[in-house]
């Protein structure tokens, strides 16, 4: 067969020496190269005997249904030998549609993936942050729709090269709004990126606010690290990366419910979202995002302890370019109940930024 949408052809999975073929190469790149894992591409296309046909193209199987059932086969055996053969190793699917357990074992009926690429996180947040933010408040729901199935797999949040090829532009491209406005978003939108649950993936040149789209045969234009808007980007990279390593509430949790807690995901009216984050020995994370070019001062949001909280992040910092509207370091809270918790914090939110506070010991 062959793929009307890419022009290749279909493997047979049926076939002993197709799968060995296949699986040969999966246990090469591992033991000669010792890669860290391997991503399989379009999954979808290979589970579903009807993927992009019309109805009189494909023959169902022994069963009568569109599930390819040699290729589910040896995905499940794959997955078994990698996990089976080279313990860490990650196998990732790219699995744009609903199929269950796509990354849970094989042995409770699952795929066995190690994870799969949240697609509707990432196209949720990529058409919302491209609308103008005075229509945002009428699409908030694109943020806070993901945590209703964020835990039914172990996602990751991509943002790769499929996002930024054939005509859909860099991600600084998609950013409304004048050139500040796009750096601001694009911070805020990384701050998002590292501080929602799931692991995270950036293709290369959006650390640093890359200009145009990628290009398979030229390398990338590092020329436009010598403007501060960009180096402004590559610092906030540097610094989430850092800053995530050293903060298990970003990362422990972040296949369990656990890990997450809404403060306000209903402030459409002024495009404002807060959550908390959690690592297993209760240390609590609070983010804050004004999705607008507009400051908001004496903004009130809950919190979950009394005392003092530190702004450790800010994505309008002028270290990263921004406006360096903030808190300056400190604040206490106050016993005014807010979003459900009996202490909360008056904040200063800048224009299109974000924030991440930890509680300080007293």
């Amino acid at each position: 067969g062959e793929h009307q949408d890419w022009g290749t052809y279909i493997f047979n999975y049926g076939r002993n020496e197709v799968r060995g073929f296949l699986l040969a190469n999966a246990h090469f790149w591992l033991s000669e190269f010792h890669f860290d894992g391997l991503r399989v591409d379009a999954v979808a296309s290979m589970l579903y005997l009807d993927y992009s046909r019309a109805a009189d193209a494909w023959i169902p199987n022994r069963y009568g249904g569109r599930e390819n059932l040699e290729a589910l086969a040896f995905l499940r055996e794959m997955n078994e030998m990698v996990h089976g053969q080279f313990p860490g190793a990650l196998t990732l699917a790219e699995e744009s549609t609903s199929w269950p357990m796509v990354s849970r074992p094989v042995y409770v009926g699952g795929l066995g993936f190690s994870m799969k690429w949240n697609m509707g996180w990432m196209n949720d947040t990529l058409s919302y942050f491209s609308k103008d933010p005075v229509y945002r408040r009428h699409h908030q729901n694109a943020l806070t729709f993901g945590q209703l199935y964020a835990y039914s797999e172990n996602f990751v949040l991509p943002f790769s090269h499929d996002e930024v090829v054939h005509g859909k532009k860099s991600l600084l491209d998609k950013m409304p709004g004048d050139s500040w406005q796009r750096f601001a978003n694009l911070r805020l939108l990384f701050l998002y990126q590292m501080t929602s649950p799931g692991k995270k993936l950036n293709f290369m040149g959006n650390e640093f606010g890359h200009g145009g789209e990628w290009q398979v045969k030229s390398e990338l234009d590092w020329k436009l690290l010598e403007r501060p808007q960009h180096q402004g980007i590559q610092r906030l990279s540097h610094d989430l990366n850092h800053y995530y390593r050293q903060h298990p509430a970003l990362f422990e949790l972040d296949f369990d419910p656990a890990g997450f807690e809404w403060v306000d995901c209903n402030d459409h009216a002024q495009s404002v979202l807060s959550f908390l984050r959690k690592a297993r020995d209760g240390r609590t994370l609070l983010i804050i995002f004004n999705f607008t070019p507009i400051p908001r001062p004496h903004y009130r949001v809950g919190t979950p302890c009394a005392g003092a909280w530190r702004e450790c992040v800010n994505s309008d910092s002028h270290h990263y370019g921004g406006g360096n509207l903030g808190n300056q370091g400190r604040l206490w809270t106050a016993p005014i109940p807010w979003n459900g918790f009996t202490q909360s914090l008056s904040l200063m939110l800048p224009p299109l930024g974000g924030l991440i506070l930890e509680p300080q010991a007293h």
